[in-house]
């Protein structure tokens, strides 16, 4: 294999964005051999653009010959039928996050693709930001660490399907919630084992646009926080980690990072940004090239959902939730 071959579906803002990464930043890897839009007009403008064929039945794009994986950025709703179509012909994929709306969905997922061993890597780009990697290599510094708060707050969807939940299958604990639901994981190396959530619409009407959780470890020792907002016109993404010896906070969208010991507030050094699509990308084309497993595979987004899966729960009882097993 040289370039990787690869389909798109879904091109909306979202989509359109990986679209002019493969095109502008991945020429040497990646090839877009065609993309699937059920508008057939925009379908074919977009083809244009992009160099490649338009399709407006996704099955029709899956089955060409002349592909190796799907890349698919589409309301997770739509992932599973999608998720089946692929793994019939044995395409890898890229998936998007969420990636389900609900651990069941999720089960169901890997229900379909690990008999057929089809290669499944989720696009959590939280963890390419360049400040998530400083304080990562920082951890070492600070000790053990026994707390961890993490938030995202940022302004109102323009999406009008964000907030239908036959579409959506939920609002920001889902859709922003498994971003930091997987940093948690990963700056901690723990999985969850129970949630207290409250969530509440501030300009949505059906779905949640303000939530805030609390996660307990496994093991007992490490608490976590999460707490989202999608009702402000303002940005901001914390994180904050607290060891034994020293403290780390920084904001991944204001691209600040700091080391605290006593009440000294030291600087860390962050590397240039960098775009996290092309990253994912990148790294998933890499691995199907070289046989690797994929670097965030399915049961990792899975974890993620999970968690959210758990505070929807958790707030609908009023009283702590277990996070299941996937």
């Amino acid at each position: 294999m040289t370039r990787l071959r690869v389909g798109l579906i879904g091109v909306g803002k979202h989509g359109q964005r990986y679209a002019r990464h493969i095109r502008d930043d991945l020429t040497a890897e990646v090839q877009l051999v065609g993309l699937a839009r059920r508008d057939a007009a925009k379908a074919a403008e977009l083809a244009a653009e992009f160099g490649c064929r338009a399709y407006t039945d996704y099955r029709e794009l899956i089955a060409a010959p002349d592909l190796d994986a799907v890349i698919v950025v589409v309301p997770p709703t739509l992932h599973r039928e999608i998720v089946v179509a692929a793994a019939e012909f044995g395409r890898a994929i890229l998936l998007e996050k969420p990636a389900a709306v609900s651990l069941a969905m999720g089960r169901d997922l890997l229900a379909l693709t690990r008999p057929k061993n089809v290669p499944v890597m989720v696009a959590q780009t939280l963890r390419y930001n360049a400040v998530v990697h400083t304080i990562r290599q920082a951890l070492p510094s600070i000790g053990a660490i026994h707390s961890v708060r993490v938030s995202q707050r940022f302004e109102q969807s323009p999406l009008a399907w964000i907030d239908d939940p036959a579409v959506s299958g939920g609002g920001m604990a889902l859709h922003t919630g498994v971003h930091m639901f997987d940093l948690i994981r990963v700056l901690t190396g723990l999985e969850a084992a129970r949630v207290s959530c409250e969530m509440t619409r501030v300009v949505t009407q059906r779905t949640e646009d303000n939530f805030s959780a609390v996660i307990a470890m496994h093991g007992g020792r490490v608490l976590a926080s999460a707490v989202g907002s999608r009702a402000t016109q303002s940005r901001c993404g914390g994180i904050e980690v607290a060891g034994e010896r020293a403290q780390l906070a920084g904001d991944h969208v204001l691209r600040r990072a700091y080391r605290i010991e006593g009440t000294t507030m030291t600087p860390l050094e962050i590397a240039p940004a960098t775009q996290t699509v092309p990253d994912v990308v990148r790294d998933f084309a890499a691995a199907l090239r070289a046989g690797r497993a994929m670097p965030i595979p399915l049961e990792e987004g899975l974890r993620a959902v999970a968690i959210a899966d758990a505070c929807y729960r958790a707030s609908a009882a009023g009283r702590a939730a277990a996070v299941e097993a996937i």
